[in-house]
């Protein structure tokens, strides 16, 4: 692994910080979050600069500097861990699969570090192997909230064009009494992106299930829906 551009992105996070965005960062989460206190727009372009400093090291040296990124805990480092990740999109291998499934086993922890990897580096491997979305129906029956989280929000993408509806269901069925809020809001998410293309049939899946559903998930799954169907979904 190439210690020195790992030193070189923490020195760069360290410079960039201020104590009012770290006193600020953790009203975003409910349990005590690592930060350094750097903006989300400073982040971007500390991404796009270690884009650039890491275009001669190969996928595997990559994947290792992220995993060490992932192991401190902060969250720019897992933000620029997702980045840097995704940028070797074009070299995925089916197995990157088991990769990304330890990663998010072992350190993604809240909703901020799970969102950011699933929402493109993990969708960017499903939408090269489709096939692997099996395996996205095997992290929603896992003991781990954040895989049962991830194994909705990696749909977010393709949910909005969309596409995968029946396994959108499947994967909410499986999560429909989920009793973490993260996972309901996650597959509540996942939901409401469908029913931008898929509002009847989202809709019919949310009256069907409204009884089992918890109204996190559904509160969030009908938001974008016209005020009239809100209503009837709401109703007891």
């Amino acid at each position: 692994m190439n210690t020195d551009i790992l030193l070189n992105i923490r020195k760069t996070l360290i410079s960039s910080a201020d104590e009012k965005t770290k006193n600020s960062f953790q009203r975003f989460f409910k349990s005590e979050v690592k930060c350094y206190g750097v903006k989300s727009a400073q982040v971007g372009k500390i991404n796009k600069q270690f884009l650039k400093e890491t275009e001669s090291l190969n996928k595997e040296e990559v994947f290792q500097l992220c995993e060490e990124l992932y192991k401190s805990d902060y969250e720019e480092e897992a933000w620029v861990a997702a980045n840097l990740a995704h940028g070797m999109c074009k070299e995925f291998i089916k197995s990157d699969f088991k990769i990304f499934e330890k990663w998010i086993d072992q350190y993604i922890n809240d909703w901020a570090k799970c969102d950011g990897f699933c929402n493109h580096t993990v969708w960017a491997l499903i939408e090269m192997y489709p096939e692997l979305i099996q395996g996205l129906i095997t992290w929603a029956k896992s003991k781990n909230l954040w895989l049962r989280r991830a194994s909705a929000v990696t749909l977010i993408i393709p949910a909005k064009e969309g596409k995968y509806l029946n396994e959108i269901f499947k994967i909410a069925d499986l999560l429909l009494k989920d009793d973490k809020d993260m996972v309901q809001k996650g597959y509540g998410w996942m939901l409401k992106e469908a029913s931008r293309l898929h509002q009847k049939e989202v809709f019919d899946y949310i009256v069907k299930n409204k009884a089992a559903m918890p109204r996190t998930a559904l509160r969030y799954a009908i938001e974008k829906m016209p005020e009239e169907l809100r209503k009837r979904a709401m109703e007891k």
